[in-house]
């Protein structure tokens, strides 16, 4: 038998993968004043020998008022940097996964409480509260404080701190960046004609709604290394009726190939909590199909996609390149390893753990510093 799909290596750009699993960032809402702690060692590391081929730190905001809740992780100044060193610094050490990062600005769902403490948000002049920004002044949910609408000098600000965090992760070797234009937050607002009211020339139509989204991403681009890739998150529908759709997310994607992305994530929702969504195993995934038919640059398909075999199709199908799984590998941190046992394939493992070679997988597991090709 040749190898599974989900278990041959790809380029993305320079970066090369050694299948076509990818850990997509979640939250830990752990850190301190922006900077990483002993939590994040301990949570990357882990997942750093899981087998998958690329690892994405968490949503990490490009600004303080950027944050979802106080606790997230950001890389704005020279104390975050240097607590994300740290901790690059230990995983690292014992692994060669790559390692790529999601930069992200929370827009109106920021000032939030932490999830396990309810997580609404918090007003400005509250303990652990501040003034949220966002494209117009409609707050996510009825009951939040309504956030600023940026003016122009906040666009180009935000803009510019998009472009100094992407400089901050190239001094930290980081593979890649995701920009985040996912899940309700800012460049996800900017997109959504249910959030983004302006009359400027950053509202009203597709095109003027893509901009600031696009100007962010070029921005990005321009300040990591042309070596190394640059992907968007995008959310490809609202689910909501009169919202952003597939139709308006494979022109952004379009849009953004033109420029020089490099992969395109394509989950969905965030942006509105009347959203109407029939979630169930791959839900997503004709989302990713569908933005897949449009471009030639790797698509990422996400969501609910748990099953060994469902991973395979997916790739197999050519649904899209790759896979990304979230909480399923919290449940199951090595997940690749039970899906490779299951397809018929092998995983790459650092030699303290060659001796958990099960007897009835004998070429599951080889030895290697990670999940890179050298």
């Amino acid at each position: 038998m040749g190898t599974p799909r989900l278990f041959e290596p790809l380029a993305v750009g320079r970066l090369q993968l050694a299948n076509r699993i990818v850990i997509a960032p979640m939250c830990q809402y752990s850190a301190v004043d922006g900077c990483m702690t002993d939590w994040h060692l301990i949570h990357l590391g882990q997942l750093s020998h899981s087998g998958a081929a690329l690892l994405t730190i968490e949503a990490t905001a490009v600004l303080p008022e950027g944050r979802i809740t106080d606790g997230d992780v950001g890389l704005w100044d020279d104390a975050t940097e240097a607590a994300m060193a740290a901790v690059l610094q230990g995983v690292r050490r014992w692994s060669a996964m790559p390692v790529a990062i999601q930069l992200a600005h929370a827009g109106r769902k920021a000032s939030c409480a932490l999830p396990w403490h309810g997580g609404r948000q918090v007003a400005p002049g509250q303990a652990r509260g501040w003034q949220a920004l966002a494209p117009s002044a409609l707050p996510f949910n009825d009951h939040d404080h309504a956030p600023v609408a940026m003016t122009r000098k906040d666009i180009d600000g935000v803009t510019d701190a998009f472009a100094a965090a992407a400089r901050r992760a190239a001094r930290l070797g980081i593979d890649a960046v995701q920009v985040h234009a996912a899940h309700g937050y800012l460049l996800h607002q900017f997109l959504s004609p249910l959030s983004n009211r302006r009359s400027d020339e950053y509202g009203g139509s597709l095109e003027n709604r893509m901009r600031f989204p696009l100007q962010v991403f070029d921005a990005v681009r321009d300040a990591f290394p042309a070596g190394r890739a640059v992907s968007v998150r995008v959310s490809a529908t609202d689910w909501m009726p009169d919202g952003w759709d597939i139709e308006q997310a494979v022109a952004f994607a379009q849009a953004l190939e033109a420029r020089g992305c490099s992969a395109i994530h394509v989950s969905s929702g965030g942006l509105h909590p009347a959203q109407a969504i029939a979630a169930g195993p791959g839900y997503q995934v004709p989302l990713a199909r569908a933005v897949k038919q449009a471009v030639a640059m790797p698509v990422v398909a996400v969501g609910m996609i748990t099953g060994f075999d469902h991973a395979e199709a997916i790739v197999a199908n050519g649904d899209a390149d790759l896979i990304a799984i979230a909480r399923g590998i919290l449940y199951d941190p090595h997940w690749p390893w039970h899906a490779a046992a299951h397809l018929g394939a092998s995983v790459a493992v650092p030699p303290q753990y060659l001796r958990s070679q099960p007897p009835q997988f004998p070429g599951l597991l080889a030895q290697g510093g990670g999940s890179a090709i050298a």
